[in-house]
């Protein structure tokens, strides 16, 4: 008999243990594109968030119409970030990306909905290299080539590993 309402109370007892409120305060912001046409796809444009004395980051990418949130990070003992000291950095996209320090970073201020949060000032980027710049520094920010690797067909009966996983490695093995 005792233990029909013990067994209730007990798991009653757990849920409520596991139950955490739930204060997720978002930033809601959009990128902008100082020399793109109209109809420019903005997807896959990554974008950092960081608050002060928050050891963790949050990253978002944009959606097509440079749209994007992101969850502020917290620690695990507070639970709600101060918002004034966070800031919302583009770190880059799909393709070459330039900006300067005016547009790249903004603060994050809390809007008229309690759990939203959104940019000082828009995160703006160009396409190509500004006219502001001269021309040996933007060669100076394009001076690597692409990053990708040699891929040499192999049979697949062989059952190796496509060979960009070891074709830049050569190994030294005990040669006098």
């Amino acid at each position: 008999m005792a233990l029909s309402w013990i067994l209730p109370a007990l798991l009653f007892a757990l849920v409520l243990a596991n139950v955490e409120l739930s204060t997720c305060q978002v930033l809601k912001a959009k990128v902008t594109c100082l020399d793109c046409h109209q109809n420019y796809d903005f997807s896959g444009i990554k974008v950092l968030v960081k608050c002060d004395k928050v050891k963790k980051m949050a990253m978002a990418i944009t959606e097509n119409d440079g749209s994007f949130e992101a969850k502020l990070p917290s620690n695990n003992n507070t639970k709600s970030p101060d918002a004034k000291n966070c800031l919302a950095r583009i770190l880059g996209g799909p393709d070459q990306l330039y900006t300067s320090r005016k547009f790249m970073a903004s603060e994050i201020v809390k809007t008229q909905d309690s759990n939203s949060y959104t940019t000082t000032t828009p995160l703006g980027f160009s396409t190509s290299c500004p006219l502001n710049i001269k021309d040996a520094a933007c060669k100076a920010m394009n001076k690597f080539g692409s990053s990708k690797t040699i891929n040499v067909p192999l049979p697949p009966e062989w059952g190796l590993a496509p060979s960009s996983y070891y074709i830049p490695f050569i190994p030294i093995i005990g040669i006098p």
